[in-house]
């Protein structure tokens, strides 16, 4: 089979195209004939080994540590249940499924974080089959949904559905997103709309129309500078913000963190704009404001982003699709961040 093979950490270059046998299913696994795979922030981190570790935040690391090369990366996948392993139920064969990236322990319960992640800790979607547990397919044969947005789904909605569960948003809340036109950002926006909640996007004006299209009661140029960003929410949210949804990091916090009601919560899932920062820690502590890091999605939050892409209630917005062969022109259309909306990868090209 064709496959995407990071052979260590470093630029496009370090991610090499081949052909390598396809996996054979271990017991309680199915082989997974991949149609359509997403592309993320973590695929590009994971690659550059950007993610450091605890007490050198500058050594190169994958999301949870250590990566065994060469790693198939890729964690977003949707595909057909191609063959089923020892033990595995044989009537998934011919289904279609969404695959939930995450790790967990083997004994887990539904609200157990993950311990890794396929692309990562595990062989990826990046190829035209993968083998993964059972437990982690869910079956949306009925769904309305092409296969490119059901690939846009698992990493960025699953890591966003995880943010709001822990922001505990709901009707009619006021909730500020940061970098509302990225993966994970857009689908916060989409997702909090959806939950009945008045979302203020932030993104650069060229982005605009595209954020409002997809939920946003208001959206906030990004490049006017947090001060004057500042000002504008304090305008259309004097009573301040019920929770934030940050995939951004940096100072950000420190200007807006003020904005934020008392009682609110201030979600982190992202630095793109730097890991290390200083803000006021009397905000916190004086007016009951929540500073909570949120990382990917548990087993039960899934399984309610896979309801909803079986109901068709959410509809990510696909922007791009190349095929495998073209990875690293992908990847470099990826770092640009010009686009809004997910990038997929058709395995089969």
């Amino acid at each position: 089979m064709r496959a995407a093979l990071l052979t260590r950490f470093g630029g496009p270059d370090a991610v090499e195209i081949r052909d390598v046998p396809p996996p054979v299913p271990q017991t309680g696994q199915a082989l997974v004939r991949v149609t359509a795979a997403g592309m993320n922030n973590t695929d590009i981190w994971t690659r550059q080994g950007a993610y450091g570790a605890p007490g050198d935040p500058q050594a190169r690391a994958g999301w949870r540590g250590s990566v065994a090369f060469p790693r198939i990366q890729g964690g977003d996948i949707a595909g057909v249940v191609e063959s089923t392993g020892p033990g595995a139920d044989p009537a998934l064969r011919g289904r279609r499924v969404l695959v939930d990236p995450a790790l967990y322990a083997e004994d887990h319960d539904p609200h157990a974080l993950p311990v890794g992640l396929l692309g990562s800790e595990a062989d990826g979607g990046f190829a035209e089959y993968v083998a993964v547990r059972t437990d982690r397919l869910h079956d949306v044969t009925g769904s309305p949904l092409g296969d490119d947005e059901l690939a846009a789904l698992p990493v960025a909605y699953g890591t966003a559905m995880g943010m709001l569960d822990r922001a505990a948003t709901g009707a009619g809340d006021t909730v500020l997103v940061t970098g509302a036109s990225g993966g994970v950002g857009h689908a916060a926006l989409q997702l909090a709309a959806a939950a009945g909640c008045r979302v203020i996007a932030v993104t650069s004006r060229s982005k605009h129309r595209r954020v409002l299209e997809a939920g946003a009661a208001l959206a906030l140029d990004r490049d006017e500078g947090p001060d004057a960003l500042g000002e504008r929410l304090h305008d259309t949210a004097p009573g301040g913000v019920a929770a934030v949804l940050d995939v951004v990091g940096g100072d950000w916090i420190s200007h807006l963190l003020p904005h934020v009601a008392d009682g609110g919560r201030w979600v982190t899932a992202g630095a793109m704009a730097g890991y290390r920062t200083a803000f006021d820690l009397r905000r916190l502590y004086v007016h009951n404001v929540a500073l909570i890091g949120s990382s990917m999605h548990t087993a039960a939050q899934f399984a309610q982003l896979a309801d909803a892409a079986r109901e068709g209630t959410v509809r990510p917005l696909v922007h791009e699709r190349f095929p495998l062969s073209r990875l690293h022109e992908a990847q470099a259309r990826f770092e640009e961040r010009r686009h809004v909306g997910k990038i997929v990868l058709d395995p089969t090209g």
